[in-house]
């Protein structure tokens, strides 16, 4: 069996590990009104099946339909025992997995929601082409996260990044160059959420 790619950084899954306890108390509250302008893009008429790559503590999942049927991926043990707590009365099913190596087959999903992964995951070109791979054609990527511009200078999150890359998120991923690996998938939407258009929320669509 092959190595998936988020074993090739034990720190960043340890100091996840570390972090679970205070994450919602830190996250929670600045990014909420974020979390529920991205997740409106999900219909509520027609029951889907939407994968949130990299549910975290679950903090999405207070703001979700519940006529839809959630599978609810994350690499970390600890983060993943905090997101079922907030299960309530939705269809979820919960696995331990690699967004970078996502556990299922092709074209199984109708709506992925990528919330905070994106730029936390060592490599943002395999999470976003392994959501791409597992989404129908027509299928939908509800993306929320910070990205720098196209040949934005950003120097002090660059140099924050040398640390921050390896214990908790990178500063310096820039979307267009990470879309460029998931060339079957075009924006339809792309607005900015919070922190002046740091932080993005972007609607794909597979072709």
């Amino acid at each position: 069996m092959h190595e998936q790619p988020y074993r090739q950084n034990p720190l960043l899954r340890m100091s996840y590990s570390l972090i679970a306890p205070l994450y919602d108390i830190i996250i929670e509250r600045p990014m909420r009104e974020a979390r529920r302008r991205s997740l409106a893009s999900l219909p509520t008429d027609v029951p889907k099946k939407v994968l949130i790559s990299g549910v975290g503590t679950g903090l999405d999942l207070p703001h979700l339909p519940t006529l839809h049927h959630y599978t609810a991926l994350d690499f970390n043990p600890a983060m993943l025992s905090r997101a079922k707590v907030r299960k309530e009365k939705l269809d979820v099913e919960f696995i331990l997995g690699d967004s970078m190596d996502l556990p299922f087959a092709d074209a199984q999903f109708d709506y992925v929601v990528l919330h905070l992964i994106v730029a936390v995951v060592p490599e943002p070109q395999k999470c976003l082409s392994e959501a791409a791979r597992v989404l129908k054609p027509g299928g939908t990527i509800l993306l929320f996260d910070k990205f720098l511009h196209p040949h934005q200078g950003a120097p002090l999150r660059r140099l924050f990044n040398i640390i921050t890359r390896r214990m908790a998120t990178r500063m310096d991923v820039v979307f267009e160059e990470v879309l460029c690996a998931a060339p079957e998938l075009k924006i339809s939407s792309d607005v900015p959420l919070l922190s002046g258009g740091w932080f993005r929320g972007i609607l794909l669509q597979k072709r």
